[in-house]
C-alpha cells in the first residue's frame, strides 16, 4: 500500500493569522508540495490577490512554489477525493494537504471526516490539529465563545500570535490558562505566521502510538481564575486494569458524554497482557492498540487524560478506580 497522505487541521479563531500563516505556506520556498484546503462557509478566505473566486463548489489553483490551493463550499469528503483522483491520474502533485477551518468552527467534524469515512481513512492520515491563538484577544475569546474553547481543547499544538501585543505577565496568565485546558499540546510563540514548516507538520498527535506528553505540572496548580467549560484532568493508577470492565465503562461514559468528549487519550497496564496498550478518542469514536512491550522489572503505570466540556471529574476517576484489579 503507498505511503498514506498526511493531513494537517489548522483552526484558530477569527483573527488569530491562521490566513497570514497559509499565505506563507501557499507563497514561500519552502520545497514542499502540499495541497491547502480552506474549508470555508462565506467568510473572507485566503487574500483575495492569491485566490481569484468564481462561484463554482471549489476551485483548484496550482502556486508557483509547487502548492496547491483549493476553496471548498461544502462537502469536505467530495474534495479529499476529487484530489486523491487527480494525484493517482499524476494531474496533481502533492505530499501532504493543510485544511484550513473557519473561525468559528469546532475542528471535531472535520478530524471525524477521517475516522467515518474509510476510503478517505486509507488514503489520508490525519496528523494533527494545530490551534492559532490570538494572544491579544484571547482571553475574552474564551471568555466569550465556546467554539474558541474547543479550538483550544482539540489542539496537538498551539501557535500564540500577537505576542508582541501584551506584556510578559499576561503571556504567562495566558499560557497557564491553556495549559489548564489542554496539557497534551505544547505552546510555540509565532510572530507573523513566521513560523519553520517543520513545526506544524508531521507532529503524529492522531497517531495512537505517539508519546502521551503530558506537563505534570498543570495538576499541581489548584488556582483557577477562570471557570473556563473547556477543562482537563488526568488518571493515573498502578493498578492493571480490567479489560472488560474497561471497555464496558468507557462506552457507557461515551453514550452518555460523548458530544462533550473532545479528546481523550492513555498508555494503560492491562491484567494479563504484558504490553502496553495505548487508547485514544474524538467524541464517541474510540480505538485502541498494543504499544511496545513492559520491561521486567518496570513499573507499570496507567495514564489517561481527558479534555472537554463540563465532564463530571468525579464520576470518571471513581468509575475508572473501579475498573481496576487489586494486586
Amino acid at each position: 500500500m503507498p505511503h498514506q497522505v498526511p493531513v494537517t487541521i489548522l483552526t484558530g479563531f477569527l483573527g488569530a493569522g491562521k490566513t497570514t500563516l497559509l499565505n506563507r505556506i501557499l507563497s514561500e520556498h519552502h520545497g514542499r508540495k502540499i495541497a491547502v484546503i480552506e474549508n470555508e462557509f462565506g467568510e473572507e478566505g485566503v487574500d483575495n490577490d492569491i485566490l481569484l473566486r468564481d462561484d463554482s463548489p471549489e476551485q483548484i489553483i496550482e502556486m508557483n512554489n509547487g502548492c496547491i490551493c483549493c476553496t471548498v463550499r461544502g462537502d469536505l469528503v467530495r474534495i479529499l477525493g476529487n484530489l486523491q483522483r487527480k494525484r493517482e491520474a499524476k494531474e496533481l502533485d502533492f505530499e501532504r494537504v493543510i485544511i484550513e477551518t473557519t473561525g468559528m468552527a469546532d475542528p471535531a467534524p472535520v478530524a471525524q471526516t477521517f475516522f467515518i469515512d474509510d476510503k478517505i481513512a486509507e488514503y489520508y492520515l490525519l496528523d494533527a490539529v494545530i490551534t492559532v491563538v490570538d494572544a491579544k484577544h484571547a482571553q475574552a475569546q474564551l471568555d466569550n465563545h465556546t467554539e474558541a474553547q474547543e479550538q483550544v481543547g482539540f489542539a496537538d499544538r498551539l501557535l500564540l500570535s500577537k505576542t508582541d501585543l501584551i506584556d510578559e505577565a499576561e503571556q504567562i496568565k495566558l499560557k497557564d490558562r491553556l495549559i489548564k485546558m489542554n496539557p497534551r499540546a505544547p505552546i510555540k510563540s509565532v510572530h507573523f505566521g513566521n513560523t519553520p514548516i517543520g513545526d506544524i507538520l508531521d507532529i503524529r498527535g492522531f497517531n495512537l502510538n505517539s508519546i502521551l506528553e503530558i506537563d505534570p505540572e498543570f495538576l499541581d496548580s489548584d488556582e483557577h481564575e477562570h471557570s473556563d467549560d473547556v477543562r482537563s484532568f488526568v488518571f493515573k493508577t498502578d493498578k492493571p486494569f480490567d479489560p472488560a470492565k474497561l471497555e464496558e465503562f468507557l462506552s457507557a461514559m461515551i453514550q452518555v458524554y460523548s458530544k462533550d468528549m473532545m479528546r481523550y487519550k492513555g498508555v494503560l497496564s492491562m491484567a494479563g497482557q504484558d504490553r502496553r496498550v495505548v487508547f485514544q478518542g474524538v467524541h464517541m469514536m474510540m480505538g485502541g492498540d498494543l504499544a511496545k512491550p513492559w520491561n521486567a522489572g518496570e513499573k507499570r503505570e496507567s495514564k489517561m487524560v481527558f479534555i472537554g466540556r463540563n465532564l463530571p471529574q468525579e464520576v470518571f476517576l471513581k468509575g475508572l478506580e473501579l475498573c481496576t484489579v487489586n494486586h
